[in-house]
């Protein structure tokens, strides 16, 4: 293939060390993988963006690339949007989004008062809500390529009781959706460990060289 890298995005709580699997599955096909560590608990969701994503794309492997792709997990869907909603990124490709949280969580809705939760998300935790003001609900819709991947397992019982309908443990399949997103598989799979699974992993490698899973 021509040179192709993919940045990853970790989630929340989160370092570049859980989507180490997904680098190896992704190196494993060909591509030039940056995965990225930022400390997500430090700092909003802008901030987070605009320190992370930039030094990513000077990366060797991203510069000489004549595609970039991204590969985010949970709330590092939500940095790129933020991202992508004041800056163009020159030879963008597919985005594959694991289980982000797209229209927010009820999980934020129902602890985001509570001081430990606080504590354990930081600033950017707390706007990861449902309202209308909350960040993702704030950035509207996507324009590039994008596939979202999410579960309908949950080892998180007392978080799936605060979610309405399937959910992964943090985020319901309803709210992973986003306007302008070219498609959307659900798998069996839960939140924490989605990029471990090798049927996700099948699924990321078809979305970013067709643009689509496979029925």
């Amino acid at each position: 293939m021509p040179h192709e890298s993919v940045i990853l995005l970790h989630g929340l709580c989160r370092t570049a060390r859980s989507m180490r699997p997904m680098a190896h599955a992704l190196a494993g096909a060909g591509y030039s993988v940056v995965n990225v560590d930022y400390p997500s608990r430090s700092a909003s969701i802008l901030e987070l963006a605009e320190s992370t994503i930039p030094s990513a794309l000077k990366s060797p492997e991203v510069i000489k690339s004549h595609k970039i792709h991204f590969v985010t997990h949970s709330m590092g869907g939500i940095l790129l949007r933020s991202f992508l909603s004041r800056q163009k990124i020159n030879g963008l490709g597919r985005v594959v989004m694991l289980s982000p949280p797209n229209q927010g969580s009820e999980v934020v809705d129902n602890l985001k008062g509570v001081a430990l939760f606080q504590w354990l998300n930081g600033p950017a935790g707390q706007e990861l809500g449902t309202d209308e003001s909350s960040t993702p609900n704030r950035l509207g819709g996507v324009d590039f390529e994008l596939g979202v991947i999410t579960g309908d397992r949950s080892i998180n019982w007392i978080n799936s009781l605060m979610i309405a309908g399937p959910d992964d443990g943090k985020v319901s399949v309803a709210r992973t959706k986003i306007q302008g997103m070219r498609a959307h598989i659900v798998l069996h799979v839960v939140h924490p460990l989605i990029m471990r699974s090798p049927q996700v992993q099948s699924a990321t490698l078809q979305f970013l060289s067709s643009g689509r899973f496979a029925n």
